[in-house]
């Protein structure tokens, strides 16, 4: 953290920007793309066409995050030498998807467990 204050407030931007992208990796691309996948399923009736389009979908969102997270990256280790610190790599970007990974899961466990409705006794169960 000490090094990412000293590379200025233009690089903790970037890292910021970095880690609410890859929120929208883990969150906001499945769930967005489960709602699409519902509204086209809603109106066709069509559960292949749902599942078509979310398939498709993923693939796209997937590769245009991940695009703009590499450049995003590419523009911090920019900051960093233009400072003249050493090339940091990918290691921050790598840092934030695992940050941001879990976050996502603990945020999915906290919902399922507390706000779905998820019972703990399997179906079929009576108790």
């Amino acid at each position: 953290m000490r090094d990412l204050l000293r590379t200025g407030t233009g690089a903790a931007l970037v890292v910021l920007i970095m880690f609410i992208g890859s929120l929208g990796l883990w969150i906001g691309t499945p769930l967005g793309l489960l709602w699409i996948g519902s509204q086209i399923q809603g109106a066709t009736s069509s559960l292949g066409a749902a599942v078509g389009a979310m398939a498709i979908g993923v693939v796209c969102v997937i590769v245009a995050l991940a695009y703009l997270l590499v450049k995003l990256s590419n523009a911090y280790r920019a900051i960093c030498l233009s400072r003249g610190r050493a090339d940091p790599g990918h290691v921050v970007l790598e840092g934030v998807l695992v940050v941001s990974a879990s976050v996502a899961v603990v945020a999915f466990v906290i919902w399922f467990l507390l706000f779905a409705g998820a019972s703990p006794v399997p179906i079929g169960m009576n108790l």
